[in-house]
């Protein structure tokens, strides 16, 4: 099997054309970064609303959590069905799919900002604006971006299902291989989705990284601990002791 993999992977043929593995990650990433955009552009500003003006957030976080029960096979096969076998339906089912942690890790990083912050804010004559962009927004990224991390390793993952209504991407990959069956490309195909899941969380990590202030930034590494003093040449190991001589 692992040899077969390599063989898949080796092979030029399988690079080439309009279904060779360039054409679907583009296909992909297409469509994992239009329901990323969409899912951001929504979950953002109101994430970010309800935190700061802390109306309606548990409602509405609780049903962004209720989304995530939604099977997104099924959604994405009715919205196929109901809209006319468009790529919208695959993009509105992995919004949807999206939306909820970012909602919540942007909700979360509002209301995690500690309050004496916000009061010291108000108390300097900063607005209700100025208290948002200038203190609670910075200090809600590191939480922000782990949702967003999270929605886009959950729809790298789930971007596979658009093959099952037609459509391309990686998962196209993984279907033809089972409908063959090629088990070497159904191998490949979902280490492909795999390692493209991981090299974007990396690239999210390097910009989390940069933007997040670095006051914010968890410690790379914790201090070493002090070596111990040792007794200087020619004192006693116990001199440093009080109250040890009799």
């Amino acid at each position: 099997m692992i040899q077969g993999l390599f063989d898949w992977l080796g092979d030029p043929a399988n690079w080439q054309g309009t279904t060779g593995v360039p054409i679907r990650l583009v296909e992909h990433l297409v469509y994992c970064a239009i329901a990323i955009g969409l899912a951001a552009a929504i979950a953002v500003p109101l994430g970010l609303y309800i935190g700061h003006t802390g109306r309606g957030g548990v409602f509405l976080v609780g049903i962004g959590n209720a989304m995530r029960a939604l099977p997104t096979l099924g959604l994405v096969t009715f919205l196929y069905l109901v809209l006319g076998g468009t790529q919208t339906a695959t993009v509105v089912g992995l919004v949807v799919l999206a939306v909820p942690p970012i909602l919540a890790g942007t909700y979360a990083g509002v209301q995690d900002v500690d309050r004496r912050v916000v009061d010291a804010a108000s108390g300097v004559g900063m607005t209700g604006w100025q208290r948002l962009w200038q203190v609670e927004f910075p200090n809600a990224l590191p939480l922000l971006f782990g949702g967003l991390r999270n929605a886009v390793l959950q729809v790298v993952a789930t971007a596979t299902v658009a093959a099952y209504v037609g459509l391309g991407g990686l998962g196209r990959l993984l279907l033809d291989g089972i409908r063959e069956p090629d088990y070497s490309q159904v191998l490949a195909s979902a280490l492909l989705v795999a390692l493209l899941a991981l090299i974007l969380d990396a690239v999210l990590a390097t910009v989390q990284w940069l933007v997040v202030p670095r006051g914010l930034r968890p410690a790379a590494k914790p201090h070493r601990r002090r070596r111990q003093a040792t007794p200087t040449d020619g004192e006693p190991a116990n001199a440093a002791v009080a109250g040890t001589r009799p």
